[in-house]
């Protein structure tokens, strides 16, 4: 997979960007605040309409305009793509893919897959459940269209159960729809929690190696994916699945009503890291965490490759240049093949580096 070229009107800091990228390489260096991450972000943003850092699409318009416009010219499939995105102040989005305009966000999946590692992705192993969830649904959602699907309905679910039970003391007749809101919620659920456990699994095949070979195997890295508890077997087709989601709802209903809160469902999963047989949350140093959350992403990568017999595209935001040269030479290594874009502090000069382009980036302006 590759994007050839992109294109930008009042996103973020860039008022109006074309550029146009190698296939192999694409370093962006400049000063702090110029633009280098709003620039992976787009990219980010085209295969999944989904942002690393913005709650709303609102947060990506430039202030004082209404409007923002992402496009961008990919190879994938063996066939070009253009794909476009429209953002807008006060209504919802609009996605298009080579002109025609796309229903859902699922719809893009498989056609541009992105990889995309930060610094903020410390927070995959240091934070709580939420940001490794995240990390679960952005990598499943860019293969599995049934799946965003599912993930997009239940959060929805989700948030008018949250509601009802906020408020059904002071309105007692909203609690005639909790039972189907409960049955929804564990349809849906029951998707999301099978394809989480496979992709959980294949993470166990590809990351512990990779963190085995990036700390020269000093350390083992382990997995384990934590859901309701009375699931034994995720991995379990949805319909298996789904009796113990309405069992385990029906349990906690009246913890739920007093509590007032969401108690039961999937929305509470987490991916367990432990390096060495300890939990990573608690006791991992700043090098293993950082060790841990690569090898995540790079396994991420595997898969991909492994899902579509092609490389997704790499976005190394500010990363490499805070590891040591023994490490940096690793990653480099280990993404050879696919397209890679890498940003870095203007001062900074990354070794082994082979081929591609560089890009000088000010305020908002690639040179």
């Amino acid at each position: 997979m590759i994007v050839k070229s992109l294109e930008l009107d009042f996103f973020r800091n860039y008022a109006h960007l074309e550029a146009e990228f190698d296939p192999r390489v694409n370093l962006i260096y400049g000063d702090n605040a110029q633009g280098k991450t709003n620039l992976l972000e787009a990219v980010a943003y085209l295969s999944a309409a989904r942002s690393h850092r913005a709650r709303y699409d609102r947060e990506m318009i430039m202030l004082g305009v209404d409007s923002a416009f992402v496009r961008g010219e990919v190879f994938s499939r063996d066939r070009d793509f253009s794909l476009e995105a429209r953002l807008f102040r006060g209504r919802g989005r609009q996605l298009y893919s080579n002109g025609i305009r796309l229903k859902t966000a699922a719809e893009l999946a498989g056609i541009l897959n992105t990889v995309l590692f930060c610094p903020e992705d410390l927070s995959l192993i240091r934070e709580g459940a939420a940001e490794r969830r995240r990390f679960l649904d952005g990598g499943i959602c860019q293969l599995r269209p049934r799946y965003a699907q599912a993930l997009a309905e239940y959060n929805r679910l989700y948030d008018h159960k949250t509601r009802i039970l906020r408020d059904w003391p002071e309105r007692p007749s909203l609690l005639d729809t909790l039972d189907d809101f409960n049955l929804r919620m564990a349809q849906t659920g029951a998707i999301i929690i099978h394809y989480r456990a496979h992709f959980v699994k294949r993470l166990r095949e590809h990351a512990p190696a990779i963190h085995a070979d990036f700390s020269g195997g000093r350390e083992g890295l382990e997995l384990g994916y934590e859901t309701v508890s009375n699931v034994d077997d995720p991995q379990a087709q949805p319909r298996e699945l789904l009796p113990l989601l309405l069992e385990h709802q029906e349990k906690h209903r009246q913890a739920e009503l007093d509590s007032r809160q969401c108690l039961s469902g999937p929305h509470k999963d987490d991916l367990a890291v432990t390096i060495g047989g300890q939990s990573a949350k608690t006791y991992a140093s700043q090098g293993q965490t950082r060790t841990a959350a690569l090898s995540l992403k790079l396994a991420q990568r595997e898969i991909f490759q492994e899902e579509t017999g092609e490389w997704p595209v790499l976005l190394l935001d500010d990363v490499l240049s805070e590891l040591d040269p023994r490490r940096q030479a690793f990653v480099l290594n280990r993404i050879r093949g696919g397209q890679v874009f890498i940003t870095c502090c203007e001062e900074e000069k990354l070794e082994g580096l082979e081929g591609g382009k560089a890009f000088h980036i000010c305020g908002g302006k690639l040179i």
